[in-house]
């Protein structure tokens, strides 16, 4: 297998044309006719007892070509751009078959995108700040209370009304003009008070009540309540309150301390809480730093940029966020339900990300290409082995998902990313105050929708879930490629 000729005839498409030689096409094709003489019943023979040339005789090998060649076309393809020294971007490709024979093999053209030639500007030298950054006692604190509430425990409050922050376990019926309505009934429903999980309106009148009490909730229903038999309506819930608890936090001492953590004391706890802070604010301005520089390195990138690699990136971008979801028993159909968006409105969110990471790769890999930056042996047995131990698998088993020369080029641009902070001139300043800070985020626009199993009376309680940073990596389509058409018999004269 062979490249017989390459050539440009757009930007970033070029035209291959490949050959697969008789000897190699032969032993496809007797592979190919062997298994499915296993499948096939000859005359005057078993099912698939049949020798080849007999089933070649009875069938003809042209019946053979196009498996033939298809078991042949993803691997010629890849080496064939491999000897070009073009690196194909879009698995959506022009097809066609040339010539094909048992003599002499296979003869086919492909016309495809490929990844672009770009130019660079300075990536060494460039200025940043980095922030300062320090953890106040009072951020220790917040942790150590924080630890505090997820280990408080439920109490049973029986002299006194119920107030606000206290769960208040109830039963609970609506009514509108005298009638019940559907999943306006619950019981048992444990309704922490203050939360806003009811319409407004509801907690409060629950608020003063002692257990055992019934009693009217009087609401209106808001204008714009999902349910339009139900907005701007005045109703009626009955309601019982079976129980009265709340959260009583444990004394924050020593022996707090030996409960929650590894830690002996309160203040050997409180040290590593901080120490912990001061890692992940480090981390943060680290990664703001490099975001700084990497916008600039981007910036003066220039290169006509494939639209095919910017849907990839997206189509990537949004697998990894359907896994995430997965990840917190959600998935992506149900998350679309509760934003309201649809699949393209959502994939279109991810653009932006999608341009920068691609641009991202792009350009690192263009540093790497200057610098000659080249990866030992050494370091990609390393990475196997940290990538073993991170998924708890076999370092063969991640071999046999990733091949050395993916990892290579991760490490590759990890050292062009080095590179270009280690030349960088970074200053440091003092984080801005509070106030200083970005303006608030304007409020979403999204529609709301509600939940189907969640009782008429509350409002919606839709998770929310930000879309993640993820690697800066561009993910290539597979290796392996299909034919765009189906081969057909063709022979040679």
């Amino acid at each position: 297998m062979s490249l017989k000729n390459a050539k440009k005839v757009d930007t970033n498409r070029y035209e291959l044309e490949v050959v697969i030689d008789g000897e190699a096409f032969r032993d496809a094709l007797n592979r190919v006719m062997r298994e499915q003489g296993k499948k096939i019943t000859v005359p005057g023979f078993r099912k698939g007892k049949a020798p080849l040339h007999i089933i070649e005789k009875f069938y003809g090998a042209e019946a053979f070509f196009e498996e033939a060649f298809n078991t042949l076309y993803g691997s010629a393809l890849d080496d064939a751009a491999k000897e070009a020294g073009v690196e194909i971007v879009d698995d959506k490709m022009d097809f066609d078959l040339v010539s094909i024979s048992k003599e002499d093999g296979a003869d086919f053209k492909v016309t495809l995108t490929v990844k672009p030639e770009i130019e660079i500007g300075t990536y060494k030298g460039l200025t940043a700040e980095r922030v300062a950054v320090k953890v106040e006692k009072a951020e220790v604190d917040e942790a150590v209370k924080a630890m505090a509430e997820r280990n408080a425990r439920m109490v049973a409050v029986e002299d006194r009304a119920a107030q606000k922050d206290d769960i208040a376990v109830i039963d609970y019926e609506g009514f509108v003009d005298g009638k019940a309505f559907e999943g306006g009934k619950g019981e048992s429903y444990s309704l922490t008070l203050g939360s806003g999980q009811f319409i407004p309106g509801f907690e409060d009148q629950v608020i003063g009540h002692h257990t055992n009490d019934s009693f009217d909730v009087n609401v209106t229903f808001p204008t714009d309540y999902h349910a339009e038999e139900l907005a701007g309506k005045d109703a009626v819930f009955k309601v019982t309150v079976h129980e009265i608890k709340k959260r009583e936090l444990p004394t924050i001492d020593d022996e707090f301390a030996k409960d929650v953590s590894e830690f002996d004391t309160l203040k050997e706890l409180r040290a590593d809480l901080k120490a912990k802070a001061l890692e992940r604010k480090k981390k943060a301005a680290e990664d703001e730093t490099e975001t700084a520089l990497l916008s600039q390195v981007v910036d003066s990138i220039k290169g006509e940029i494939p639209e095919a690699m910017y849907e990839n990136r997206v189509k990537q971008d949004v697998r990894d966020f359907d896994y995430r979801l997965q990840m917190q028993g959600m998935n992506l159909e149900t998350y679309m339900k509760y934003t309201g968006s649809t699949m393209e409105e959502f994939s279109k969110t991810f653009r932006p990300q999608a341009e920068k990471q691609v641009k991202m790769r792009l350009a690192l890999e263009k540093i790497v290409e200057l610098e000659n930056i080249t990866v030992e042996d050494k370091d990609v047995d390393e990475s196997y082995e940290k990538m073993a131990k991170d998924y708890s698998i076999t370092v063969e088993q991640v071999k046999n998902a990733v091949p050395p020369e993916e990892i290579k080029k991760d490490l590759a641009v990890q050292k062009a990313l080095e590179l270009i902070k280690s030349t960088a001139v970074i200053t440091e300043v003092e984080a801005k105050a509070e106030t200083e800070k970005k303006p608030a985020a304007k409020k979403s626009t999204a529609k709301k929708t509600e939940s189907a199993d969640k009782p008429v009376a509350q409002k919606s309680a839709a998770k929310k879930t930000a879309a993640e940073k993820t690697d800066d990596g561009e993910k290539k389509p597979a290796a392996k490629k299909t034919a765009a058409k189906k081969t057909t018999k063709k022979t040679e004269e």
